[in-house]
């Protein structure tokens, strides 16, 4: 039995990231799953965090038999800033899991990072090996971050692992300069979950009901990133057209000038269950990135979600994962190009797109790359 303790940078609950997917899928394992602390002042910007403040002194929750999951105590602020307030917090963090470690019998796990910021809690923590599977450019986020201490801990994590992997181009060719075993395994799907949009014949969602067809759809967070300006661009062409932003803005993200436009509609965050539903009732899924270094660090969950739905995809350039799928789903060039993509896909001619379109999401299924994770990390003598 592989015996892993996983760090995270996503709460377990509610809605699955790239790291739940990962860990409930690893057979032969046992796993400790750690969430990531709140900062002391985060009620401040958020009323609803205060409760986590004290979640760390609760039973750990246990979603499957095999994974428990753990708040962390909450740190102090800034520590993306300076280094020697991450260094006290991760050694802080560091004693939590050496006692859960010790409560359920883990003596020298694997452990499986997410977040530079664990550069500075390995060292206390014992391991038989450790796995960086890194999911975005943390230094490339907006707020109170010191980009160079934010790389640096990265450098110092990537040095030290014995494996790491990379979701993305650009987080690769990084990483493989600090350490050989580098590889890069793209995010997948729940292919099963979101081809429900296709085998089964949902309602539409009471929000959409009213609205006018057709609807041209984006689901997922609402990042810097994200290419705002050809998703204006479809409004302001077709006012007849719906436009609909389902998801929730990150912070430092402000999009009241989309508002002005009667015809955008911002959903907010959506259960998972509920999100094939909402697949099923687009016309067209937008899968948008505005050109630059966050976009070639990006492998985008809603692409492969969009692609099991079979739905008719138009797509930006960006990231440069979503041209190998160019006879499936219809890249644009410009903001107004994205108009003209987006009137093609709803003259989308028959099903042959949506044939391959459902065919390359089985092939990406979140089974298929936690199976490659686990040949390559028995090969590098990692897993037993």
């Amino acid at each position: 039995m592989n015996k892993i303790v996983c760090l995270s940078t996503s709460t377990w609950y509610p809605f699955p990231t790239r790291k739940q997917h990962v860990m409930q899928r690893l057979q032969n394992a046992e796993i400790l799953y750690f969430d990531p602390p709140i900062t002391y002042i985060a009620p401040l910007k958020d009323r609803k965090s205060w409760k986590r403040l004290f979640a760390w002194m609760k039973k750990p929750a246990q979603p499957k038999e095999n994974i428990k999951v753990f708040s962390c105590p909450p740190v102090l602020p800034f520590y993306n800033k300076f280094r020697f307030l991450n260094k006290w917090n991760q050694k802080k963090i560091a004693r939590f899991v050496r006692n859960k470690m010790k409560q359920y019998g883990f003596d020298t796990p694997v452990l499986w990072c997410y977040s530079p910021m664990s550069a500075d809690a390995v060292e206390y923590i014992p391991h038989s090996a450790l796995v960086y599977d890194c999911v975005d450019r943390h230094s490339a986020y907006k707020g109170l971050i010191d980009v160079d201490t934010v790389n640096g801990m990265e450098k110092s994590l990537a040095e030290r692992a014995d494996q790491v992997i990379a979701t993305a181009i650009g987080l690769y060719d990084t990483l493989e300069a600090y350490n050989p075993n580098t590889v890069m395994l793209p995010n997948g799907v729940n292919f099963e979950h979101f081809n429900r949009a296709v085998v089964e014949n949902f309602p539409v969602p009471d929000d959409l009901k009213d609205l006018p067809r057709p609807i041209i759809g984006f689901s997922g967070m609402l990042q810097e990133c994200i290419d705002y300006e050809a998703i204006e661009e479809v409004a302001k062409e077709h006012p007849e057209w719906s436009v609909v932003l389902v998801g929730g803005p990150m912070p430092g993200v402000n999009l009241d000038y989309l508002k002005e436009y009667e015809n955008i509609h911002f959903l907010g965050m959506k259960r998972y269950d509920e999100m094939p539903a909402y697949l099923r009732a687009f016309d067209v899924c937008m899968n948008a990135f505005r050109a630059g270094r966050l976009a070639k660090d990006v492998s985008p969950l809603k692409f492969f979600e969009y692609m099991a739905s079979g739905r008719p995809i138009v797509s930006t350039p960006q990231p440069e994962q979503v041209l190998g799928y160019t006879d499936a789903v219809y890249i644009s060039h410009s903001a107004r190009d994205f108009v003209a993509k987006c009137e093609m896909a709803l003259e989308e001619p028959n099903d042959k797109k949506e044939t391959l379109r459902i065919a390359y999401a089985r092939a990406c299924s979140w089974d298929a790359r936690v199976r490659e994770m686990e040949e390559l990390l028995m090969k590098r003598g990692i897993f037993q």
